[in-house]
């Protein structure tokens, strides 16, 4: 509960676990122990390559192996999460300026899909692939009504009109589904997301985080709150530099 709740407070957005030695330039290394393993961060980075950012994670046990169990209904849906809070401001991939903190998230949910756009599995059914690890930017921001000082996947008030991505998957959260495929390998989860080339990447700063999140059970705002925190790297304070 402490490693939620200091990730989760206002007073978290400051760095509240220690930080390991960085294993090489662009990376960072978790703080103690978590469970389960397969959110256990050893070490995550950004690395740049030409006009297209690789995020990776290393994590103490199998990558991807352990996902969340059905609550068979979309209202209190579990949704596990890899996630690399960073500091671009969320204009880069089509939101509003300053719309709150925007992060890169590998997840999977087997509740729902959320990629109408895109068939994870391969099966002629673009609807049906929630349970399947896939990519997201989010839009994080505190509602106390997910807890206090927590953070959430921002709303989208009825009746509002925010710049939204083009690949935003028609829900009422800041969320966009560009389907770049996560990679497994064993201990080791990786993503290529290219970016407009003229879009500057040098020194963008990130954190590591893996977490669960959970649908409103009313399926009402807000709609998707951020609930445990498995593990933390920086506390939200953005240690890491992309390179």
């Amino acid at each position: 509960m402490s490693r939620t709740l200091s990730f989760l407070s206002a007073a978290g957005l400051l760095t509240t676990l220690s930080l390991g030695v960085c294993a090489q330039a662009g990376e960072i290394e978790g703080p103690a122990s978590a469970e389960p393993a397969a959110f256990d961060i050893r070490r995550a980075g950004i690395a740049i390559d030409g006009s297209s950012l690789v995020f990776s994670m290393q994590t103490e046990g199998e990558a991807g192996a352990q996902r969340p169990q059905p609550a068979g209904q979309l209202g209190g849906a579990p949704v596990w999460s890899y996630v690399w809070p960073t500091s671009f401001d969320p204009s880069v991939v089509g939101f509003d300026r300053e719309a709150g903190i925007l992060a890169f998230a590998v997840t999977a949910h087997p509740d729902f899909d959320d990629t109408p756009l895109f068939d994870e599995d391969g099966d002629g059914d673009a609807g049906n692939d929630g349970q399947h690890w896939h990519s997201h930017w989010v839009v994080l921001v505190e509602d106390d009504a997910c807890g206090a000082g927590a953070l959430k996947v921002r709303d989208i008030p009825e009746g509002a009109s925010p710049r939204l991505p083009k690949t935003w998957p028609d829900l009422p959260i800041l969320i966009d589904s560009p389907g770049w495929h996560p990679r497994f390998e064993e201990d080791r989860l990786s993503v290529r997301v290219p970016f407009d080339p003229e879009t500057e990447l040098k020194g963008v700063r990130f954190d590591a985080v893996t977490a669960a999140l959970r649908v409103n059970a009313s399926i009402h705002s807000p709609l998707l709150c951020v609930t445990d925190v498995f593990e933390a790297a920086g506390g939200l304070s953005l240690p890491g530099v992309a390179e």
